[in-house]
């Protein structure tokens, strides 16, 4: 090494308090991390790994050049002193991460080519740790890895920094790097997926990727230890709210829900269905870990059902905690109540969204403020309720507030609601994302729904679920789609298709026969249209839901409906797809815009849900005016439904008479799969990645950057790890823009929420705040976003935090989140 600068004249510092100027010293912050952060990789069984990443991720914090940074810029130096810094300029320039990185890179890359593949997987954690992960191999071939791992000296600090490291870290750190258990461990993961995939017929591709995320785990692991160390420090209560996975029993859960389940009364004949379903899946939590179907027609109960396998599925294999995966925000609404009602009783007196947590907004801006990354949320509860999107990033966003939840799916009991809902371009990540967790994280997946895609069908080149018909939870599902048959379905497709006024017509005439009518259509814009058109009528009730309206609202509008519904008052509902899945309503009629054969199997489930009539009826119907052709999941899901509706018309009994049942699903997603086989691997253009290429290779084996590696150099890159992790995580989207979230002054509640967040003098008031503020979002588009910024409808809570709230004047009390100020007569019609 070479000689080191002069001793530092104080203690190395982490961080100052900003409250009361208290110091954090930075070997009580490395300690600290290194320990959260091996029990955080405990889960994977790999406590040594974690605790090394802890204890090396800010390495390079003791150098003196950030020391004097540090100082400078919390007033510990003053002004005049000749080690002063203008830190303002510094900020985001002194590296500290490298230092650490270089470290474990070194004392383990000379053991051999095991010690290379375990020293660059810990040190690309430690070197990423603030940026997120780096590319190894850029989509130019560059070996970034190689480049920061050879920084110099003069940048890197690692000499320097290592003089001053407390000595007892560095017997620490010495000891775990010479045991054993740490490179073994590592490489026994490794081993274990190419195992799986070899007995599997998998392909490198895929070994290549499940290490990739074996990779994103462990960073998972280091970046919640560090931000929870650092929220703790500055926020001292905040961190004695924390459970860190101390959690009540799951035998108190347990009970609590038994309890519930066994004081349900029969109000409906299909009630004695729903309990037999709901035996099956307690029957079915005792079978061992493993990735599991639940295909149970709409309106069976599901949600309780699958809670219930899941908290006896999580005592029998002691898992950390049950994930319940939604696709809408809709549903979350519901179900987390639903859940909550039960577990957190309010007789006992347990403070509410301690048990239940509720993580569906975005409230927080993509690109973070240090600020807003101590508000995020970590999963710290047994029982988890959160959204598609959510999950997504969790697995592949870019940055780190994503990825640091990623741990907590280890040793977890994951639940996902309308498994058909995946988006189609993330079918491959997604189940070797489930297939990793089951398989190397001790998990169970159970994928729920009416509507069961064939995710296990598609290329297993690529990857495809693992499981088979004996993972099914209801021994005859067949049998239970006959038995739980209400409605019948009327093709009413025709030349020219179906006006606002005809469509209007029909809910009208549906509402005199059967006293209520749901129309769901398959855009906002349509949505809006059909009521405008349904309110010129003026004879009836007119209710309008859509994602425009913040879950609040939403809640008391479906309250409404609910209410109407039970006293058999006429109602018509116009609603957008958020009402299909899994929103407990039952209507008389539904009358649905065609789309895949799916989203109408869950639209039906709307209809006659309670079998109270003997059929009710849907009506598919073809408007004469919708514009979809950048909708491509709608307009193909269309396309295909229209060829099995044909089908059907031809020969019923190809289809056992069913065309909502297994054998008509299956064949629907089969001639929608095979239609786009081609966008299942997430195909990212020059625009996203530089150049034509997917996802799914980015995040593997990064073959392309590989090549042009080999044209400039003659040989093979010499590194075990060639994702380029940042740039697929930049280009990674769950949908197609991701959605800005902007709180809503609705009602009393939301006025105050927003006067109260205006006023919140520190993280720890507004952290309780913006959990409730969940309930008064809305999320928007960045378009839509800009274009409300420029028409000053939004404002910022506060300087730099990135949160926004809508003024009153741009929300309609009928239609929602506006882009136009709404006269007072639309703001509160009904």
């Amino acid at each position: 090494m070479t000689e080191a600068p002069r001793a530092h004249q104080r203690h190395c510092i982490a961080h100052r308090r900003e409250a009361d100027g208290t110091i954090q010293t930075l070997e009580d912050h490395l300690r600290s991390v290194g320990r959260l952060a091996a029990r955080n990789a405990a889960k994977l069984n790999l406590a040594a790994a974690g605790e090394v990443l802890g204890l090396l991720h800010d390495l390079g914090k003791y150098s003196k050049e950030f020391q004097d940074y540090l100082a400078s810029a919390t007033g510990l130096i003053d002004q005049d002193a000749d080690d002063f810094v203008d830190s303002s300029r510094l900020r985001g320039k002194i590296d500290h991460s490298t230092a650490g990185a270089q470290f474990i890179w070194r004392n383990l890359a000379d053991a051999g080519q095991h010690g290379r593949i375990a020293g660059q997987l810990l040190a690309l954690c430690i070197a990423s740790h603030h940026s997120g992960l780096i590319d190894c191999l850029g989509t130019d071939g560059e070996d970034n890895f190689a480049r920061r791992i050879g920084k110099a000296e003069r940048s890197a600090h690692l000499d320097e920094a290592v003089t001053h490291l407390d000595p007892g870290i560095a017997s620490r750190v010495d000891e775990l790097i010479h045991r054993c258990d740490l490179t073994d461990d590592l490489l026994g993961i490794i081993n274990a997926i190419v195992d799986v995939e070899k007995s599997a017929r998998g392909s490198k591709t895929i070994v290549s990727f499940n290490v990739g995320l074996l990779v994103r785990m462990l960073f998972s692991c280091l970046i919640d230890a560090d931000r929870t160390d650092t929220a703790d420090f500055e926020q001292p209560r905040a961190g004695q709210l924390r459970y860190h996975g101390d959690y009540p029993a799951w035998d108190i859960l347990i009970g609590r829900l038994e309890a519930k389940l066994g004081a349900f009364k029969d109000s409906y004949p299909i009630d004695g269905l729903r309990r037999e379903i709901s035996n099956h899946c307690r029957a079915a939590a005792d079978r061992e870990r493993g990735c599991f179907t639940l295909t149970v027609p709409t309106g069976g109960g599901k949600t309780l059902a699958s809670l219930r396998f899941a908290l006896h599925h999580a005592k029998r294999h002691r898992l950390d905690r049950v994930i319940y995966v939604i696709p809408f925000t809709s549903i979350i609404d519901q179900n987390a109540d639903i859940v909550r009602g039960i577990l957190e009783p309010a007789d006992v007196g347990i403070e509410p969204g301690t048990i239940v947590l509720e993580h569906h907004s975005n409230l927080t801006p993509e690109e973070q403020t240090w600020r807003a990354k101590i508000l995020s949320e970590n999963w710290d509860a047994p029982v988890v309720f959160t959204t598609s999107v959510q999950l997504l990033e969790t697995l592949f966003g870019g940055g780190s507030r994503g990825a640091r939840r990623m741990h907590q799916l280890a040793k977890s009991a994951i639940i996902f609601d309308e498994a058909q809902t995946v988006p189609l371009r993330c079918i491959h990540l997604f189940n070797n994302a489930i297939n990793f967790l089951v398989e190397q994280c001790g998990s169970s997946v159970i994928l729920c729904t009416a509507t069961q895609p064939l995710l296990n069908a598609v290329s297993s080149e690529k990857g495809a679920a693992r499981f088979q018909s004996s993972d099914e939870i209801m021994p005859d599902a067949n049998g239970l789609f006959d038995a739980l048959r209400r409605v019948e379905i009327r093709s009413r497709c025709r030349p020219g298709g179906w006006s606002d006024d005809d469509v209007a017509q029909l809910a009208a005439d549906e509402i005199a026969d059967t006293d209520s009518c749901l129309v769901i259509v398959n855009t906002r814009k349509a949505a809006l249209s059909l009521y405008q058109a349904s309110a010129r009528r003026g004879d009836q009730v007119i209710y309008h839901l859509s994602t425009a309206m913040c879950p609040a609202h939403r809640r008391i509008i479906l309250a409404e409906i609910r209410q109407r519904l039970e006293e058999n008052a006429p109602t018509l509902c116009i609603s957008t797809q958020l009402i299909e899945a899994g929103v407990d309503v039952d209507f008389g009629a539904v009358i649905r815009h065609v789309a895949g054969l799916d989203s109408i199997a869950q639209a039906a489930g709307r209809c006659n849900r309670n079998g109270r009539h003997v059929l009710g009826r849907v009506h598919v119907i073809n408007p004469a005016e919708e514009r979809i052709d950048r909708l491509i999941d709608i307009r193909v899901g269309r396309d295909m439904t229209m060829r099995l509706l044909d089908e059907f018309a031809r020969d019923p009994s190809a289809f056992d008479g069913d065309l909502l049942g297994p054998k008509a699903m299956a064949l629907y997603f089969s001639y929608y799969f095979f239609q786009r086989a081609n966008e299942m691997d997430y195909p990212v253009s020059p625009t996203d990645a530089q150049r034509d290429d997917t996802l799914l290779r980015l995040l593997a084996g990064n073959n392309l950057s590989a090549d042009v590696y080999r044209q400039c150099h003659g040989s093979a890159p010499p590194n075990f790890l060639r994702q380029a992790f940042m740039t697929a995580g930049a280009a990674f989207k769950a949908i197609d823009a991701p959605p800005r979230g902007v709180i809503i002054q609705f009602g009393t509640e939301g006025k105050n929420l927003v006067a109260d967040l205006c006023s919140a003098v520190n993280p720890e008031q507004e952290f309780r705040l913006l959990r409730l503020a969940q309930q008064y979002s809305v999320n928007i588009f960045s378009h839509v976003f800009d274009t409300l910024l420029k028409a000053r409808a939004i404002s910022e809570i506060n300087t730099d935090t990135g949160i926004y709230y809508l003024h009153t004047e741009y929300y309609s009390e009928a239609f929602g989140l506006s882009e136009k100020p709404v006269s007072p007569m639309e703001m509160y019609s009904v």
